[in-house]
């Protein structure tokens, strides 16, 4: 993290809270949900799916605390690294994807132009 963004941030959550306490409290509220650890899918697997959103989201705040949560649950390095490639690979498809909706509306622009 930059001293733009830093971990000291999040301790300002309340204050923030108190700002839109409806909204933000229905938002801690999901996400308690999605972190919870009696679900199907076990925490280091939620983490690493957490993990890899964040990647691509690049939420440096979100990459403080998932890896840290996911080192707690036992993820691994390899596991972490696998997960970033994972991510990786797939925000190079959505790249992929993206340029094919491009060239499309090139062509329809084109015809129209």
């Amino acid at each position: 993290m930059t001293d733009y963004q830093t971990p000291v941030d999040l301790k300002t959550i309340p204050a923030f809270v108190a700002l839109a306490p409806v909204e933000a409290n229905a938002f801690l509220a999901f996400n308690h949900a999605v972190e919870r650890k009696d679900g199907l899918i076990p925490p280091k697997y939620r983490e690493l799916i957490s993990l890899a959103v964040a990647l691509t989201t690049q939420c440096a705040y979100c990459l403080d605390v998932h890896t840290a949560q996911a080192a707690k649950a036992g993820a691994t390095r390899e596991e972490v690294a696998e997960a970033a490639m994972i991510a990786a690979a797939v925000r190079a498809g959505g790249t992929l994807g993206h340029a094919l909706l491009a060239q499309r509306l090139f062509e329809q622009h084109q015809s129209t132009g």
